[in-house]
């Protein structure tokens, strides 16, 4: 496997950890150690706190991803963490990724937690790029997009490892576009109204997307002012259409295409006039990357596994 097929677009993963905030990293860590051993750290007693370096594994192939999140985990436990593979690699099994440094305690403090962090990253990330490399396969010039059917609480890990994947975030919550779905149209009366007061409370730095489930509805939502539309569960028979029906009235309009899409199927979708492709399998729908941490015994590890 060449270096291009391991790495896409690698010129900016190594230091894409620069958009999370120490602040957050340090808070979210800290939580989830609480979480695990609220009270008492009964396993702690047995081992105590000698000194020892354990192996981080990869035993199924994967993208690597959520190295930052791994990395705040034990740092609060003052464990040394030392990489041997850079963020958004392709790797296979059996490998060494990383050592990890420290009190044998505090190791295993942070093993299962690091360890859940590391997996679902990757795992999203993984399947991200296998979706990335379909539209560069089809010459595609859009946009492949997770949604917000996110992990309530774990959504900025996710949301970094569809960045790691090569993929769009989408909006992060609420708060970062305005997204009129059918129960705010139905509720607001009209598409028409329901952009119209979106456009007053978002003012000038909000996006407004528009969920249609016709072509009547999607030209309306343009027609009111909507920034992007959303064709909602079009067939990819009845999609390119639409599309150029939306496109030829209203050029500037971006169109999304969601609903029931999967790896299987995304690549008739991946058309001219659709501008970004969303899909919750991205963060609902995908496999996680196994690993595992392995304590090393006088620098031999006990699997029989090669150890650089």
């Amino acid at each position: 496997m060449s270096t291009e097929d391991r790495v896409l677009n690698n010129i900016y993963k190594p230091s894409l950890s620069n958009v999370l905030s120490p602040v957050t990293l340090q808070h979210m860590a800290r939580e989830w150690l609480k979480e695990d051993t609220p009270n008492f750290d009964y396993g702690g007693f047995v081992v105590g706190e000698k000194e020892e370096t354990a192996l981080l594994l990869i035993k199924s192939p994967g993208v690597l991803a959520g190295k930052p999140f791994f990395e705040a985990i034990f740092k609060e436990l003052d464990c040394v963490v030392s990489w041997e593979y850079d963020e958004g690699e392709f790797l296979e099994p059996i490998q060494c990724v990383a050592k990890v440094t420290g009190k044998v305690r505090q190791l295993l403090l942070g093993e299962r937690v690091a360890l859940n962090c590391l997996s679902r990253a990757s795992g999203i990330a993984s399947l991200a790029r296998q979706l990335a490399k379909i539209k560069e396969r089809v010459g595609w010039k859009g946009e492949i997009a997770g949604t917000r059917k996110t992990t309530p609480g774990f959504r900025l890990v996710e949301k970094y490892a569809l960045m790691v994947g090569s993929v769009s975030t989408h909006r992060h919550d609420l708060s970062s576009m305005i997204m009129l779905k059918d129960n705010h149209i139905w509720t607001s009366g009209s598409i028409t109204q329901a952009v119209k007061d979106a456009k007053i409370v978002g003012g000038f730095s909000l996006k407004v997307e528009v969920e249609c489930r016709s072509v009547d509805e999607a030209l309306e939502a343009a027609e009111a002012g909507s920034d992007i539309i959303m064709l909602d569960n079009f067939s990819s028979e009845a999609l390119p259409d639409a599309a150029t029906k939306i496109k030829t009235s209203y050029p500037n309009v971006l169109i999304e295409a969601s609903g029931g899409i999967t790896e299987s199927t995304i690549d008739k979708y991946l058309i001219p006039g659709v501008d970004v492709v969303s899909l919750s399998r991205l963060t609902q729908g995908y496999d996680v990357v196994d690993f595992s941490l392995k304590i090393q015994k006088a620098g031999v590890d006990p699997r029989n596994l090669p150890v650089k």
